[in-house]
């Protein structure tokens, strides 16, 4: 496994590169759905430019008209190298994997293929809310088995909750968040081994979104299908979230071992929903973007310990645990007296945009997500006017 402890690329920091008057001529959702006098620092969007090599390939395939139909199997390959290297993972086969439109949709495929009409999906809430709302739109039902205390798995509540979604003789399937949005909680060999082993038990099916895996600093990143029982497993992985591709729909559905024949019982036509473009920048980005990562990794690692700091000083009413991944800062604002949707006094008294907590399921009030992969200036400004908005 590979940690990043401080950036050795030579690259620089990519979060120092644009200032705020460049980024609000960006178009995105990001910075299109506020007013310009608010501070976006909700949805999972990179202040950052490209990375030159995927600038590179998505430019040459343009200039070669190249913007047909996805083909061939670069993608698959450019991940399995890449999760031999930086995780020492070398059972990513390429024959178990299938290019899906992005990893929601392909979560959506992977579900269908396991699960049936109204058949319990497990998940771990406070967690990303477009898990609730892509389950419950496919006419599966969300089963809750929230986080422990310090934001980790609970086995005991897991376990309960297997227990009681098989216990009418329904299938059913755990949506694992690894690593975990909206915590950053990196989750350890031990524990991914236990799901399996409770998962093998009750003959739940395991369904990980593993988008912010390259996206770890300080700890060890574990595939799930890599640990012992996970050979049933189905990952949906994409280098959409480290290198900001959102606009570039791409990505793999991976399968484990046992998992081959459910895998190959995908519709033909699901691969026909990616971007070509998209799978050029995503390949690119595994390929040859690893020394821009590092450097967003050094640059993310900064950014953490600042937010860390700066709360501590202006909102020392703020609980936050910072964890080992992404880019997302769960804060804890419960004691601040906003009541149950801070976000909205932050936006409205302060304007700073900010995920509320509540759509992230069980423990999400009185919580607020804040996207800290922007530059050191506007995690400051931020911070200034969420502390501001108390006054």
């Amino acid at each position: 496994m590979t940690r990043i402890p401080h950036d050795t690329s030579g690259e620089p920091n990519p979060l120092r590169a644009l200032d705020l008057d460049r980024l609000r001529r960006r178009t995105s959702m990001k910075w299109r759905t506020y007013p310009g006098d608010v501070l976006p620092l909700w949805v999972a969007e990179m202040d950052v430019p490209l990375a030159e090599p995927v600038v590179r390939a998505v430019t040459d395939a343009l200039a070669l008209g190249d913007t047909g139909y996805p083909a061939g199997t670069a993608y698959a390959e450019a991940l399995a190298a890449f999760a031999d290297k930086r995780w020492g993972w070398d059972g990513l086969a390429v024959e178990r994997t299938a290019i899906v439109p992005d990893v929601m949709l392909g979560v959506v495929e992977m579900l269908k293929l396991v699960t049936g009409p109204g058949d319990p999906v497990v998940v771990n809430p406070p967690v990303y809310p477009p898990f609730f709302q892509f389950v419950g739109n496919m006419d599966r039902r969300v089963v809750e088995a929230p986080l422990g205390a310090h934001g980790r798995i609970d086995l005991a509540v897991l376990e309960e909750t297997f227990a009681g979604a098989v216990a009418d003789g329904r299938r059913a399937a755990y949506l694992l968040c690894s690593p975990h949005n909206p915590t950053g909680t990196v989750h350890t060999a031990a524990e991914l081994t236990a799901v399996a082993a409770l998962a093998d038990r009750y003959g739940v099916r395991v369904v990980a979104d593993e988008i912010h895996a390259p996206l770890v600093v300080g700890a060890d990143f574990v595939p799930y299908l890599s640990v012992p029982g996970g050979e049933s497993g189905l990952s949906l992985m994409s280098a959409s979230k480290a290198w900001n591709l959102a606009g570039l729909k791409a990505a793999l559905a991976v399968a484990g071992p046992a998992a081959a024949a459910d895998l190959a019982r995908l519709p033909e036509e699901v691969g026909h929903g990616p971007s070509h473009v998209g799978v050029i920048a995503h390949t690119a980005a595994l390929r040859d973007g690893t020394a821009w990562l590092d450097a967003l990794l050094t640059g993310l690692d900064a950014n953490r310990r600042l937010l860390t700091e700066l709360l501590a000083e202006h909102l020392p009413g703020i609980t936050y645990r910072p964890g080992a991944a992404t880019y997302l800062a769960w804060l804890d604002c419960r004691a601040l007296g906003l009541g149950d949707d801070p976000a909205d006094a932050f936006l409205h008294r302060g304007r700073v945009a900010l995920n509320s907590g509540l759509p992230f399921g069980t423990g999400g009030a009185g919580h607020v997500r804040l996207n800290f992969a922007t530059s050191p200036e506007i995690v400051e400004e931020a911070v200034r006017r969420m502390a501001a908005a108390l006054d």
